[in-house]
């Protein structure tokens, strides 16, 4: 970033997570209910109920809650595979 005489102005919101040091926490938090949403999305297109959809991926109602829990980061890229297979989906990770 270039001096300026008022630092906030054009910065980008991403340079002051990072100089907060919540940059990692809120793009994990962000990409979380960003998948929590889309898999709602298309259980909500196949109505799909969630018993339904935990039977598809053999598991059980509690676990589907937690995936679908947009506050809970604790998910395993099995679990996300399973459910995006559950509603003909795939997931697709990249290191950028």
């Amino acid at each position: 970033m270039t001096k300026r005489k008022n630092p906030q102005i054009g910065s980008l919101f991403e340079d002051w997570l990072k100089e907060e040091g919540i940059h990692e926490e809120v793009t994990t938090a962000s990409v979380k209910r960003v998948l929590a949403w889309q898999l709602e999305q298309a259980m909500k297109d196949q109505n799909l109920s969630k018993s339904a959809m935990a039977k598809r991926m053999a598991t059980s109602r509690p676990q589907l809650d937690r995936l679908l829990d947009p506050d809970n980061a604790s998910v395993t890229l099995d679990t996300l595979t399973k459910a995006a297979a559950a509603v003909g989906r795939k997931v697709r990770l990249e290191l950028i």
